[in-house]
């Protein structure tokens, strides 16, 4: 069968806003779309969407994608130009759902069950993710022997994901005049050796299963001071940690604070806080699954080296990876784009991997 017209329906879903925390109309379309499609057991938890099949196979994968996107940046409505489609969530994932959903229509009968798993709110705070929603409502929605994040990649694989660690550092000072300084100790220009620090700091970059990771260590915030004519007592350091699957967040944070000692005085009131912590996520490309589709996208897997939801699944024992259509470096940007030769290499390879061979 010839593939459908997935550039038009990337663009339907494209012009259907879902900022995050405003997924209802999107959650709609899509749990439409499923229910019309013979063998689906479809649920909707709020606005999140699970459809699955009950054929006995003797493994599950999950395809699991956000339908959230983050606010447009005057690209709000879908255009098309030629076979480009333009817009926001066009890359990130509107693309990656055309796909997942024409799948879905397309295999009736895949040789492994499948769970199709979209869910809102993965752009914001973790606290709001949809996959939480679900945790919350039934775990074994979510089960399965691999998934697959339609995370756009090129088509190409992006393997497990690095860690997050965002920590606050404090440092103390002691307030004077500003005219007179010397009377005081200043906790903004304390920053200074940290900040040199940082600023010099090289990550580490290991290779795991031929995928090079690269950290990284950023400060992104400061905050300080008491008024224009005072000497501040107080000033906080806000840092971002991206760590490598082949650590784990307290051997992350253990580096960042060995990092930081020589520059601290507990006894003064110095102190580091984690803010949040994200486990990374191997890459998993050893599971037969996700090997299958390794070889079918036809490239070398390459490493992620932002965070994304494959770890969810990795926490629960489901080795999973990102791969969808769309250029990555251009998610949340004016100039999020995915072309129509993407979206049918990524409806063809994850066709091929569920057992039905491309016409």
């Amino acid at each position: 069968m010839a593939p459908p017209d997935l550039l038009a329906a990337a663009a339907r879903l494209v012009d259907i806003p879902s900022v995050s925390h405003s997924e209802a109309a999107l959650a709609d379309h899509v749990q439409a779309a499923l229910e019309a499609v013979p063998g689906l057991d479809v649920l909707r938890v709020g606005d999140n969407v699970v459809a699955r099949t009950h054929l006995g196979r003797a493994q599950r994968v999950v395809l699991a994608g956000h339908l959230d996107t983050v606010p447009p940046n005057g690209n709000a409505r879908a255009r098309l130009e030629g076979d480009v489609l333009s817009g926001v969530g066009s890359a990130d994932m509107k693309g990656g759902l055309a796909v997942m959903l024409a799948v879905a229509s397309d295999v009736a009968e895949p040789r492994v069950d499948v769970t199709y798993v979209l869910y809102a709110c993965e752009e914001v705070d973790r606290r709001h993710s949809g996959l939480l929603t679900l945790t919350a409502a039934d775990p074994a929605l979510l089960d399965g022997d691999a998934a697959v994040l339609g995370e756009p990649t090129g088509c190409r694989i992006e393997a497990g994901c690095q860690g997050v660690l965002k920590l606050d550092v404090s440092v103390a000072g002691s307030r004077a005049h500003a005219a007179r300084p010397w009377m005081g100790t200043n906790a903004i220009h304390r920053l200074g050796p940290i900040l040199d620090a940082l600023a010099a700091y090289e990550g580490r970059r290991p290779v795991i299963d031929g995928c090079e990771y690269r950290e990284s260590l950023q400060a992104v915030g400061v905050s300080g001071g008491v008024a224009a004519n005072v000497v501040p007592d107080a000033a906080i350091l806000g840092l971002n940690h991206r760590f490598a699957p082949d650590r784990d967040p307290a051997s992350a944070e253990s580096a960042v604070r060995d990092l930081l000692e020589p520059f601290l005085d507990p006894g003064a009131g110095d102190a580091v806080r984690v803010v949040e912590a994200q486990p990374a996520a191997p890459p998993s490309l050893a599971h037969p699954l996700l090997a299958a589709l390794l070889e079918a996208s036809g490239a070398p897997p390459r490493a992620k080296l932002g965070w994304t939801d494959v770890a969810f699944f990795a926490e629960r024992g489901v080795p999973a990876v990102n791969f969808g259509p769309g250029d990555p470096e251009l998610a949340h940007s004016a100039a999020e784009r995915v072309s129509r030769a993407e979206l049918e290499r990524a409806y063809r390879v994850l066709r091929g991997i569920l057992g039905a061979e491309p016409s």
